[in-house]
């Protein structure tokens, strides 16, 4: 037996796909790349925008109008908890629907699925569950990709954010027993990881749900503890206003945790943040950056930003430009506004016009196009741990100047980057995939270095 999985959407998509494939493997599945050799087709399906669940659908659709006699086909993840519904309805050649909390039970599916006993709903056979179900600990999975591997520590979301839909097919927070994520660690380390990345809805809140609201911090200790392999331990998804005195002082404390912060901000503008039900108090957030300067004077930021939220008028609009040359970010990844129904901001009143946005998009990203331009000069001389993801050949003028031709090259991460949503350090000539190097920068762009050994 043979399975295809695609996985669609963010790194807790890929963390939970991991854990399919190794149940799928311990129950005597292959995974294949070429979806007309597999029995069954798997997609992990993202629901956080519209144009996320556009993508799932057309993925859905393009498997379903290949499917060959026998061939079972399911819509797993997101898409398929917050709206079904849908799936059912446009991708009709869809045989099962596989929720958020249930992917650790896709072997018993399948098999209720290929023999008739699943209990069909929405028009498919589905198997959601309830979103508020406790989390279940997920199999330590050994699978890591270029020396890096995900590690998830809770799921679901307390925050009321007005933009957002994931808490109605997330459920609240479900933070992961420690003793769990302990073990997971220290299966991927023990099988080549370097760098763990802690993902979450919001890592920062982890135990919260437990009545121990600055977990976190303990959290980080245990794993280092528990996996002394590990050379990198990176945060992503911090909420503001989570970010403790004690957190400060553990990141600040342990050189494997990385001088990175992930925290989406959404916005500069208190009165926008409101409008949000965001926390709005920027003077804190600026004191929280200026703290964490001041502990860990390398540290990256990284941000993220909604541009054109109901009601954003042009001094809202200056307000966040102010507020992101005021931090100076390392990196930042903005959005255009999005109205996701049955959030409350789809129905909130002044929505701001397509081409508004657009334009605002454009100038804000300019802006830091020149922030970090400004940011990533100032690593030219430093000498920095790089973790190499990739080899290939590229011209190299643009870097080193018109003599330089084309060449082999690495693709690698220092501990500024995030794999997939920031830049690279390249590297001229070949390194070991997988492997870390040391290396001084040598030149920069506007988002990625250049490095030598």
């Amino acid at each position: 037996m043979k399975y295809f999985l695609m996985t669609l959407g963010c790194p807790k998509n890929t963390v939970d796909s991991e854990g399919m494939a190794m149940l799928l493997g311990g129950a005597g599945y292959d995974g294949t790349d070429a979806p007309a050799d597999a029995d069954v087709l798997i997609v992990n399906t993202c629901g956080f925008l519209a144009a996320a669940e556009d993508e799932s659908l057309a993925n859905l659709r393009a498997l379903a109008s290949r499917k060959r006699p026998g061939q079972v086909l399911i819509a797993a993840g997101c898409m398929a908890q917050r709206n079904g519904a849908r799936i059912a309805r446009e991708a009709p050649g869809v045989d099962g629907l596989l929720g958020t909390r249930r992917w650790m039970e896709i072997v018993p599916f399948i098999q209720a699925l290929r023999g008739g006993k699943a209990q069909r709903a929405f028009g498919s056979y589905a198997l959601l569950g309830d979103p508020e179900q406790p989390l279940v600990a997920a199999t330590p999975r050994p699978p890591v990709v270029n020396g890096s591997a995900y590690l998830k520590i809770s799921d679901g979301c307390n925050a009321p954010c007005a933009f957002c839909s994931i808490p109605t097919f997330k459920g609240k927070l479900r933070s992961r027993p420690a003793e769990a994520i302990v073990a997971e660690a220290r299966s991927l380390t023990a099988a080549g990881a370097h760098e763990l990345i802690l993902i979450a809805q919001d890592t920062t809140d982890y135990g919260r749900d437990v009545g121990q609201p600055d977990a976190l911090p303990g959290l980080l200790q245990e794993i280092l503890a528990g996996a002394p392999d590990a050379r990198w331990l990176r945060l992503m998804y911090a909420y503001p206003g989570h970010v403790t005195e004690r957190l400060i002082e553990v990141m600040a404390g342990d050189p494997r945790i990385c001088h990175y912060l992930d925290i989406p901000l959404q916005h500069g503008h208190p009165a926008t943040l409101r409008r949000m039900f965001r926390p709005s108090n920027v003077d804190r957030l600026v004191a929280t950056f200026e703290q964490m300067r001041a502990a860990m004077p390398d540290m990256a930021f990284r941000s993220t930003f909604i541009v054109g939220f109901p009601g954003e008028t042009e001094a809202e609009f200056q307000g966040l430009l102010d507020f992101v040359e005021a931090i100076q970010f390392d990196k930042v990844g903005a959005f255009t506004f999005s109205a996701e129904p049955g959030t409350p901001a789809a129905d909130m009143p002044d929505q701001v016009a397509e081409e508004v946005k657009g334009e605002r998009y454009a100038r804000l990203m300019a802006l830091q196009q020149r922030i970090s331009l400004i940011r990533n000069q100032a690593q030219v001389g430093k000498r920095l741990e790089v973790l190499v993801e990739a080899q290939g050949e590229m011209d190299m003028a643009a870097q080193l100047g018109p003599a330089a031709k084309r060449q082999p090259v690495s693709l690698a991460r220092s501990y500024r980057d995030a794999p997939e949503v920031d830049g690279l350090v390249v590297v001229p000539g070949l390194l070991p995939i997988g492997q870390m190097a040391q290396v001084r920068i040598s030149g920069a762009l506007e988002y990625d270095l250049v490095g030598e050994l």
